[in-house]
């Protein structure tokens, strides 16, 4: 059963993506999305790559949000590629990719989960063997 608190907690969170969907420019987007979910309350959101899922985890209760698997039964994980995930994040930044074709991205990179922290402005990449690349972004003003 869910319970008025939980149902906040999505609806903060679907209202945030929406905000930020609607103020995020084609080529550059990525901090507007954040800077909307940072102001609903949103401190980290953990992207685990192979499943596509997320977790949210805000002022108003923590949220999941499943996504189309990549992986389904037993794969490899691909090795950490740096140079790879570069590729693949600034493809994004210039508006080149869907938001799927990153996440795709991130995966043949050896990505297999992220962490944005908005407070802090980062995004951290992790590779199966702990490897590691963090990227700041950009504070910006919502409209």
């Amino acid at each position: 059963m869910t319970t008025h608190t939980e149902n906040d907690a999505i609806g903060r969170l679907q209202a945030a993506m929406e905000r930020g969907a609607a103020a995020r420019p084609r080529v550059g987007g990525f901090p507007y999305l954040a800077e909307s979910l940072r102001r609903a309350g949103v401190a980290h959101c953990r992207m685990a790559v192979p499943s596509n899922a997320f977790l949210y985890l805000t002022d108003h209760g923590h949220v999941v949000v499943q996504g189309e698997p990549l992986v389904t039964g037993f794969a490899v994980a691909p090795s950490f590629d740096r140079e790879g995930l570069i590729a693949a994040l600034r493809a994004d930044q210039a508006g080149e990719t869907t938001f799927p074709e990153f996440v795709r991205g991130c995966w043949s990179a050896g990505i297999v989960w992220y962490d944005v922290d908005t407070a802090a402005r980062t995004c951290t990449y992790y590779g199966a063997g702990g490897e590691s690349y963090t990227e700041d972004y950009p504070s910006v003003v919502l409209p």
